[in-house]
């Protein structure tokens, strides 16, 4: 074995192959009968430029071995084979080890999938970067080339071009060193996090504004309006073809477009339309003349011109005659509706890739802020151009059922926005408890869009569904709105840190084989865990059951205020109104208030939660200006930190507490120069002393409240300035669980015989740490409604 040595380029070459070890774990393995390399970016991949690593090499004349601290590499140099080159990756991770050999079967934990276009429930998904077996692929061989002239195919169609990803079970480093290779996940627009309206129906610039009047009326907000294709002439003349492709206002529905996208603008809204490029651009179009001339069409006998994105013409008369007239009106973006498959009558090029890049490059250009399309996934580095667009789902259950998994699935290939029709797109059958399920995943979803399609009856306004069900989705409507400035600090995080919004719970215990059973169950942010409910409820308790992991350490619900011991399994059951959502010990999570409007800036009053019991902090994170690049000094930051809790007797029943805000560093236009808080310490029982050190006078009374069914002590802050600190010391009682109240009203709920709920009562009352096994076993004994005896027992062992 040669000595250890740090190589000059890292690339090790012979005759047909080459090999560049671009970190200790992630290895480019090339072969071409030509000897043909490809060092361009492709669609892929647009950087191969790691920080140089150390590994040894023994290089004989029919054997190559290179090892790193995490692989030994072994290759005949002949033409790969699985008996000529193989990969073991080291037992880092207890005793366990594997091997790879060319050409064996990928077994990762999936990535995503083109489309969810007429899927119902589960569809196949392709593969991901992260694998129980410690090793996955990605086959770069086919992808196109990106180079100063555009994109180009390989010289040599059948040379081999693969990354090998042997983290072992580090899948975070996988993840953030994918991003490296392939690119960062660009900052979305801080609208993009809030609620989108959109849905497939002949609106008229009437009834359209009067929607959006009636959505503020019944104080919902939404950032985002979309019209789908009937914003377009859809009736056209048989000569030439369809309707779906079109970019001609049809003023018959919307006579005055630039005043109608005006009023949307002047309501908060962006707005995106709708197109299928896929019929190019035929003689009945306003733009159909200067782009027909542009492009040497003979214009008098009306000879469409044909679409092509591969054409570097076409595309320059594409967006300059088509897109950018119909921007200058008021058009903030667009959805690409791609309805033509992958054939792009180039040999190998994906139209749906070709138009997905050009049309997020042309958006990024613009002075309305950062690039953004709405479009279908096209393959290993599509999260380059967000968001995606999943496609027409069905409308069933099963389909609900699949979308947690798939979104948070499509983590492990980098893809980290998709936006799904929430509520389902087309088919199915009226269920106004599915839906509000569906909303309710789709708040805690990356891209909040509800959609429907072209049928009268299919809307998903609020007010079409039962009283029940609207108003829990108008609650939850506003409260995705309220998360923008959580989802905004992520949405940093994502493009800085390399970590998407959306994580399986796989990640952060890989070794843990029972996280691997919750496809559902995920990360959403920093410190928040989510379950959404997607099956029905049972008639007689109202609860549905939800079985999941929570991983160690103490969880609060944010719904609740009920605070669960991790580290194990557990069933839980909720009613409609709620689903799970677990915050850890010691987070913060910053919310706007309720002020049902649809402004998305920074706001100047924030209620932050404050989940008491170990020390955690919270940095929000804002900027000045939504620029194209991440800028440093545009940004503003404030760090929201949770001391621990101490216990202050002997008896545990006091203890004492230190919350601070820290003063805002960075860019002081970024952010608020004063702002208001209203802080909710989570877990604590009502205070005996509270010390606050800031630049005003004392608290009054009424801005002190103690919420004993949640556990949380409120206090409302005066108007602060932001470059100012503030520390509060509260000394108070520990909190009081509040479990009887709440399984009073499981009970009460309850469609069951009133003496039964009498008898199971009775029972819980005499609920104490030193009985729990007799009392449990005795609800198990007079309740058979499995739903009831389940949530019953769910919060009695909640600790």
């Amino acid at each position: 074995m040669a000595d250890r040595k740090t190589a000059e380029t890292s690339i090790i070459k012979g005759k047909n192959y080459r090999i560049s070890i671009l970190t200790d774990r992630l290895i480019r393995l090339e072969y071409s009968k030509k000897n043909v390399f490809v060092d361009e970016e492709t669609a892929a991949v647009t950087n191969r430029n790691f920080p140089e690593v150390k590994f040894d090499v023994l290089d004989s004349e029919d054997r190559l071995v290179i090892v790193t601290d995490y692989l030994r590499i072994i290759y005949d140099k002949k033409e790969f084979s699985g008996e000529g080159l193989r990969i073991n990756v080291s037992g880092n991770y207890g005793t366990t080890s594997s091997v790879w050999h060319y050409g064996d079967k990928n077994e990762s934990l999936k990535g995503t999938t083109r489309t969810l276009d007429n899927i119902d429930g589960e569809t196949e998904l392709s593969e991901g970067i992260v694998s129980r077996k410690m090793w996955s692929v990605v086959d770069d061989s086919n992808s196109m080339l990106i180079t100063k002239d555009g994109f180009k195919l390989r010289e040599d169609r059948e040379s081999i071009d693969l990354y090998f990803f042997g983290y072992g079970m580090d899948f975070l480093t996988a993840i953030r060193d994918f991003y490296t290779l392939s690119g960062a996940l660009p900052l979305l627009p801080r609208f993009t996090l809030g609620n989108w309206w959109s849905r497939y129906y002949k609106y008229t610039q009437k009834s359209y504004l009067e929607l959006m009047e009636r959505f503020k009326r019944e104080e919902i907000p939404f950032s985002v309006a979309v019209i789908d294709m009937d914003w377009h002439i859809t009736d056209v003349e048989e000569r030439f073809g369809t309707g779906w492709t079109g970019y001609t206002w049809n003023k018959e529905l919307f006579p005055s477009p630039e005043e109608f996208l005006e009023e949307l603008h002047k309501g908060g809204y962006r707005v995106l339309l709708n197109v299928h490029p896929a019929d190019g651009i035929r003689a009945y179009e306003d733009c159909y003349d200067e782009l027909a001339k542009f492009m040497g069409v003979d214009t008098k006998k009306e000879e469409p011109v044909l679409f092509d994105i591969a054409d570097e013409k076409f595309r320059e008369g594409y967006f300059k005659y088509v897109h950018h007239p119909l921007e200058k009106q008021g058009v903030d973006y667009w959805w690409i509706d791609w309805q033509q498959g992958k054939n792009s009558g180039h040999k190998g090029l994906d139209p749906l890739w070709l138009l997905n890049y050009f049309h997020y490059k042309d958006s990024a250009k613009r002075e309305s802020g950062r690039g953004l399309i709405l479009s279908r996934y096209a393959g290993v580095g599509s999260h380059k151009y967000p968001i995606g667009f999943s496609g027409d789902t069905i409308i069933t259950w099963e389909s609900l059922d699949f979308q947690p998994y798939f979104t948070a699935t499509a983590s492990n290939i980098g893809y980290a926005w998709w936006s799904h029709d929430i509520g389902g797109h087309m088919n199915g059958i009226r269920d106004d408890e599915m839906f509000v399920r569906w909303v309710q995943f789709g708040v805690f979803s990356p891209i909040m869009r509800l959609h429907s399609t072209c049928n009268e009856f299919s809307g998903k306004e609020p007010w079409k569904y039962n009283s029940i069900a609207e108003n829990i989705v108008k609650r939850y409507l506003r409260l995705r709105h309220r998360f923008i400035p959580y989802l905004y600090t992520m949405n940093r995080r994502a493009h800085v840190d390399k970590l998407p919004l959306i994580l399986p719970l796989y990640y952060y215990e890989p070794v843990n084989d029972k996280v691997y059973e919750y496809k559902n169950e995920y990360y959403f942010g920093n410190d928040l865990i989510v379950c959404p409910v997607t099956l029905k409820l049972d008639e007689k308790s109202g609860l549905s059951k939800t079985k999941i992991w929570l991983p160690e350490g103490n969880w609060f619900d944010i719904f609740t205020g009920v605070k669960y011991s991790g580290n194990r399994e557990l069933e839980i059951y909720r009613d409609l109104e709620d689903i799970a959502v677990f915050a850890r010990e010691g987070s913060i999570l910053p919310l706007a208030t309720d002020t049902y409007t649809n402004d998305i800036k920074a706001p100047s009053e924030l209620d932050l939660h404050i989940f008491t019991g170990k020390a955690g902090e919270f940095t929000l994170a804002e900027d000045e200006k939504e620029f194209t690049d991440f800028i440093e000094s545009d940004w503003a930051y404030t760090r929201y930190e949770n001391c621990e809790v101490k216990i202050s007797d002997t008896n545990d029943k006091n203890l004492s507490y230190l919350f601070k805000i820290h003063p805002q560093e960075g860019n002081a236009l970024a952010a608020p120069q004063k702002r208001k808080y209203n802080l909710y310490f989570h877990g604590i029982g009502s205070y005996t002393k509270l010390d606050i050190t800031r630049d005003k006078e004392s608290l009054n009374p009424q801005d002190i409240r103690y919420d004993e069914d949640m556990a949380t002590l409120r206090i409302d802050l005066p108007e602060i300035n932001s470059n100012s600190g503030i520390e509060i010391r509260i000394d108070a009682a520990t909190a009081t669980d509040g479990i009887q109240s709440r399984i009073f009203n499981i009970l009460n709920n309850a469609q069951i015989e009133y003496d039964l709920k009498t008898k199971v009562m009775e029972a819980v009352r005499k609920y104490d740490s030193t009985n729990s096994g007799k009392v449990i076993g005795e609800i198990y004994s007079v309740c058979e409604n499995e739903y009831v005896r389940g949530a019953i027992i769910e919060l009695l062992s909640a600790k």
